[in-house]
């Protein structure tokens, strides 16, 4: 194949994967039609690791797992009909997921291209393999932290090093921003390494299809992966509960661009891990009963990490290598986390974080009214709901010190008479909700610390 042609493309290969105990890499590989194996690495460190044979087994099925949720990143340069598995088989309830996986995660990837994926993407089912049975694998108490260099992951680090959980804090890639901010815990670090088959870059420029994929998806399978080699009985992710809820587009209906780290995706991992993987092996997001304004909340509570994190965005794409400029200020992060810590922090504290006061800057109308979800819709990013947005602002605007600044003075003048005052109210947000995955007896430490 020398040329990428995406509309010529009958199949995609799920052509083998392997994993190498002496040197921790795990190798993914691809392929369209009769086209070039795609190869990627997921290199674990660590090694040499030793796999009894009932480990081995659940390692061999945690690659697999990856195997198949990272190869959407491949699948949708050419989204063809036929899905191939070379070397392995898959039972009926795999396939389900892995559909709900990439018609799903690819939501936004689907809206942006004009695309229609329902009814479109199949996975083969062998309808001869017997009933999955993982086993326990008796997993120390221990557990992998995701860190992404924002306040979320920050606020479930503390909460758990308050409830005294032993944890690594995990993170995969070369972000130094991320790797400065998971120094600051001062807990133990687990720094993975994934590197994309080149070929795919190739394909783009030469018009594969491109855009959103679930990358949590694909962060929480490496890390399930590399708990069973650290021997850690639990992989925690720090996805709230506004996560589950997308862009309502008129004529298209719900995008949510976060669909990955919503709670059907995380539900549906964790019972496939229970049931293929380990049964003593947990997933599951420790801020899920949490919405984003409790989150901010929480983090304004602690300093210590006021000079270290960022949940921009944009600067982990174009200044992935130099944590400087941690905000940039004009993208929808820098907004809503301004916005969200703005009733819980101190004004003076706030500003020094970003650098500016962004709500005193009319320029930014447009992105705090997509926040606000008035005359657009909410931004396809990871931000809170617009009614946290509405409530939030809402409350700067009861305040001396925030009341006088450019765009809190237009949403009382021109936004706030519309809407219906008790929908404004801060206090109901903050509330815990029931509807969460955290194993019982850690709830139950974690929520007396969370009511500290």
């Amino acid at each position: 194949m020398n040329h990428f042609d995406k509309t010529s493309i009958t199949t995609f290969h799920f052509v083998r994967c392997t994993f190498d105990a002496q040197t921790g890499v795990a190798r993914l590989v691809y392929a369209f039609d009769d086209g070039p194996e795609l190869t990627e690495t997921v290199t674990i460190p660590g090694a040499p690791f030793v796999l009894e044979q009932a480990l081995a087994d659940a390692v061999e099925q945690a690659l697999r797992l990856l195997h198949l949720i990272t190869g959407v990143s491949y699948y949708k340069a050419a989204i063809p009909p036929t899905i191939a598995i070379d070397s392995y088989r898959i039972d009926a309830a795999t396939a389900a997921f892995m559909e709900q996986v990439y018609l799903n995660g690819l939501g936004e990837f689907a809206y942006r291209n004009e695309l229609d994926l329902h009814g479109h993407i199949r996975f083969p089912v062998d309808e001869s393999l017997p009933a999955a049975s993982a086993q326990v694998q008796g997993l120390d108490q221990h557990a992998l932290v995701a860190i992404g260099g924002g306040k979320d992951s920050l606020v479930s680090i503390e909460a758990l090093r308050a409830a005294g959980v032993a944890q690594t804090v995990s993170w995969i890639g070369g972000s130094q921003l991320i790797a400065a901010c998971a120094a600051r815990t001062g807990l133990p670090l687990l720094n993975i390494q994934r590197s994309l088959a080149p070929e795919l870059f190739e394909y783009n420029r030469q018009g594969a299809w491109n855009g959103h994929i679930p990358v949590t998806a694909i962060n929480s399978s490496i890390l399930l992966l590399a708990a069973l080699l650290k021997n850690a009985n639990q992989v925690v992710f720090s996805n709230e509960r506004s996560a589950s809820y997308g862009s309502l587009i008129p004529g298209t209906g719900e995008v949510n661009h976060q669909w990955s780290k919503g709670w059907a995706f995380e539900q549906a991992l964790a019972a496939h891990v229970h049931s293929h993987i380990a049964s003593d092996l947990d997933y599951y997001s420790l801020l899920r009963p949490f919405s984003e304004l409790a989150v901010a909340r929480q983090f304004a509570r602690n300093d210590h990490y006021d000079a270290h994190f960022s949940s921009c965005n944009r600067n982990f794409h174009i200044l992935g290598e130099r944590p400087v400029n941690r905000w940039c200020g004009v993208c929808p992060k820098c907004h809503f986390v301004f916005l969200a810590l703005a009733p819980f922090m101190p004004k003076p504290r706030l500003v020094r974080i970003f650098g500016r006061n962004l709500l005193d800057d009319a320029s930014q109308v447009d992105g705090f009214d997509a926040l606000l979800e008035y005359q657009n819709h909410k931004p396809f990013e990871c931000v809170g709901e617009g009614q946290e947005s509405r409530a939030a602002m809402a409350t700067l605007g009861d305040r001396p010190e925030w009341r006088e600044d450019a765009l809190v003075s237009r949403f009382n003048r021109d936004i706030r008479p519309q809407l219906d005052p008790q929908a404004l109210a801060l206090a109901p947000l903050l509330q815990i909700a029931d509807e969460h995955n955290i194993p019982a007896g850690l709830w139950e430490r974690l929520r007396a610390h969370f009511a500290a």
